[in-house]
């Protein structure tokens, strides 16, 4: 498959843009996910030791991909523990 590419590539030189930009958006979104995967607190991949993640959670532990407004390092709890 590697050398039709590479064939395709070499007949039609304008097409090697679309491969590189195909090529990167897959390896971002396969990153992101693995990401998703490996940091999100609502996946929890130790069910013996840690059951609920989400709860071991501070108020200013920064779990979103990209944050606007909001400085995590200011917050309080206003919740109780359970």
């Amino acid at each position: 498959m590697l050398q039709q590419i590479i064939g395709q590539a070499k007949k039609h030189p304008s097409l090697i843009p679309c491969f590189l930009f195909i090529g990167a958006g897959g390896t971002e979104a396969a990153l992101y996910v693995m990401r998703l995967a490996l940091f999100n607190p609502d996946v929890s991949w130790d069910r013996k030791n840690n059951p609920e993640p989400w709860n071991k959670l501070g108020p200013n532990d920064q779990y979103k991909f990209y944050s606007v407004n909001v400085d995590y390092s200011k917050l309080k709890k206003e919740g109780p523990d359970f």
